[in-house]
């Protein structure tokens, strides 16, 4: 397994963090997600032996739950 940190702006309660959880879980490949709402990071492990992880997805997922996400 692999990780990789994404940063996410507007995130604001927990509801927040499980709707990122949520949409992240969506990308092929995702098997986990540690969501930081103080630091505003999302921190997601990935089976690295399925191939690169789509960060455009991974991002995209994320501004369509209204959320700012950079890798």
């Amino acid at each position: 397994m692999a990780k990789t940190v994404v940063n996410v702006v507007g995130m604001s309660c927990e509801h927040c963090v499980e709707a990122v959880r949520h949409a992240v879980s969506k990308v092929p490949g995702v098997t986990g997600s540690e969501i930081s709402l103080e630091n505003g990071t999302v921190t997601l492990e990935y089976d690295q032996e399925a191939g690169p992880l789509d960060m455009d997805a991974v991002i995209w997922e994320i501004e369509e739950q209204g959320y700012e996400a950079s890798a």
